[in-house]
């Protein structure tokens, strides 16, 4: 057994073989490890959560997008900030530069910006310009932020009597095509994506959203994949992220999803398509919001971390 005070003589023997190491031997124990320095021995994890996970503090007044970042950073050690647009309190120049300096400031970047209350088709009542100028200044955001992918929800909401499962009609879908595809061309021109998400109403259908995506069909368009958001039941659930796989530019993973004795199986059908996005987690009970992100967190990164070790991701054995 090794007790303290050996431990610290032979700690102490090292120390003192070390400096007496001739110059030579120390020179060439230096160059034979200086390549460490300038290789990516580790794989990154790619994982990130959605602000809307701190809506809670958010709305009394304890959270705001500068503290969301450090909370990022700083408390759990991410180097990305998903951002929901409801955390973006001003699209003025002068706040979007400010929020510009605390990402670089941070060394953070933005995979994602989640926007709500801009959907590009409208019920009546809704101003079709107003939702397409909120849609254009968040694609101007983005470009300057370097953001990887914005998300528009397609809409509308199903209203008087109309089933997420009846899907667009073929004048909603006509508009849903010719905008999109606007987006996306300017998205790509700008190095990154725009898209619907697996969020409410048809698109939560995997056979209306395979339409829509088959009909925008530019490379500028993707979508976000919130799990367990598809409708169905559980096997067609299952069925249609594995089949939306290949489409997707980033994720939103909620509580029930982490919980599941099958999320590395559940991950594994974007890592086996080549996904290399990230990886990020939505809370949403509005209570106790740092321990049960920090808990979603945890359960991701575990499976990544098991993939990069060349496991298989199944951290329940």
């Amino acid at each position: 057994m090794t007790t303290r005070r050996k431990f610290f003589h032979n700690l102490a023997l090292g120390t003192a073989a070390m400096a007496a190491a001739p110059a030579g031997t120390l020179a060439a124990m230096t160059a034979a490890a200086s390549p460490l320095v300038n290789r990516d021995v580790f794989k990154p994890l790619r994982i990130s959560m959605l602000s809307y996970s701190f809506h809670g503090l958010l709305g009394a007044g304890m959270m705001d997008i500068f503290h969301f970042f450090e909370t990022c950073k700083y408390r759990y050690g991410l180097n990305a900030a998903d951002l929901w647009n409801g955390m973006i309190t001003s699209t003025d120049d002068d706040f979007i530069n400010k929020v510009h300096i605390a990402l670089e400031d941070r060394q953070l970047v933005v995979p994602n910006i989640a926007v709500d209350g801009t959907t590009i088709l409208q019920v009546d009542g809704e101003d079709p310009a107003q939702h397409r100028a909120m849609q254009d200044r968040y694609m101007q955001i983005a470009r300057r932020w370097g953001v990887g992918f914005v998300r528009f929800d397609a809409g509308p909401r199903m209203l008087n009597g109309r089933k997420d499962i009846d899907g667009w009609t073929d004048g909603e879908f006509d508009l849903l095509v010719t905008r999109y595809r606007e987006l996306a061309q300017f998205a790509y021109d700008n190095g990154f994506r725009v898209g619907a998400e697996v969020h409410w109403g048809p698109e939560r259908c995997w056979v209306h959203m395979e339409r829509l995506i088959k009909a925008v069909a530019h490379p500028g368009f993707a979508i976000c994949m919130h799990f367990g958001g598809w409708y169905g039941t559980p096997e067609e659930q299952l069925a249609s992220e594995k089949a939306a796989a290949p489409y997707v530019a980033h994720t939103h993973i909620p509580w029930r999803v982490c919980e599941d004795p099958n999320l590395h199986a559940r991950l594994a059908v974007l890592r086996d398509v080549g996904y290399t996005g990230y990886y990020s987690v939505e809370h949403h009970s509005g209570k106790n919001e740092y321990n049960m992100v920090e808990a979603q967190l945890g359960k991701v990164k575990a499976v990544l971390t098991n993939w990069n070790r060349g496991e298989d991701g199944n951290i329940n054995k």
